[in-house]
């Protein structure tokens, strides 16, 4: 029995290396790539670079590049304060504080989940465009700091945490403000941090809506400004160029993991955090 287990295991984990590597060579293939020079990709060339090339760098960087990703990161980090702010206050009232209509919200709210983003463009291009906020980044923030999904998915974790906490605190004295914000959050961070991780990546790859609202090469997000970059440099094949644009873009998505990774691995468990 002991050395079916052992064989079992070995299976599970070499399927599980394999495919990790799989899944680890296209990017380091991306990586490898933007130190090639322009000529080697052409050329096919082998996989390591024959001869390790800035180029494509120093030209990400002699570009609009550099704002494109402060612009990108303004936003990026505007919309996911908003949505942890807005959707967890929106969780925790349809959770916890009961009012007229409650239900039918939250029915309401479950429906709109099933429409297609697609569906809403046309509409959405209407609001803003007579909010006068075209080619503006308030156009992306305005319309994309309140996720749905998130806002069902605090009310499942608030509806899990326990009342005895949230009683006890009333007793002390908090209101209903001071309960959520110095009892209910603390406890919700891992929740806090899985939103804040996904609405970050969502605003930081999103393409559509900065396509659609966007148009000023200064004020483009990174997804249009490299977009564009490889519209520009499509004739000539720079794909060093375009590499390092995409492997530079995915830095500030690593440096979001790593510092909230902790959080995100934690278990969502509501009884785990409260001693």
């Amino acid at each position: 029995m002991k050395r079916q287990n052992n064989i079992l295991k070995t299976t599970v984990y070499t399927i599980l290396i394999l495919y990790g590597l799989l899944t680890l060579v296209p990017f380091l293939w991306s990586i490898l790539t933007s130190f090639k020079t322009t000529a080697e990709i052409s050329a096919g060339g082998t996989f390591f670079p024959e001869k390790w090339s800035f180029d494509g760098y120093e030209t990400i960087f002699q570009s609009q590049f550099p704002t494109w990703v402060k612009n990108s990161l303004t936003v990026s980090l505007a919309v996911t304060i908003l949505n942890v702010i807005f959707n967890t206050m929106a969780g925790y009232a349809l959770a916890r504080i009961p009012f007229k209509g409650r239900q039918f919200m939250f029915s309401m709210l479950l429906m709109l989940i099933m429409i297609p983003s697609q569906v809403t463009m046309i509409p959405l291009y209407i609001v803003i465009s007579n909010l006068g906020l075209i080619n503006s980044h308030f156009s992306i923030i305005f319309t994309t700091m309140i996720n749905i999904t998130y806002i069902f998915m605090m009310r499942q974790f608030f509806i899990n945490f326990p009342r005895d906490v949230e009683e006890a605190a009333a007793i002390d004295g908090l209101t209903r403000f001071g309960t959520f914000f110095r009892i209910v959050l603390p406890n919700a961070r891992a929740s806090l941090a899985t939103q804040a991780i996904f609405v970050f990546m969502g605003v930081w790859n999103e393409f559509m809506k900065p396509l659609l609202f966007i148009s000023s090469p200064d004020k483009y997000m990174l997804t249009q400004g490299l977009n564009a970059l490889s519209k520009q440099y499509m004739n000539a094949t720079k794909w060093d160029v375009i590499m390092a644009g995409a492997i530079i873009s995915i830095i500030p998505i690593f440096i979001i993991y790593v510092v909230l990774n902790k959080y995100f691995l934690k278990s969502n468990d509501q009884t785990a955090g409260i001693k």
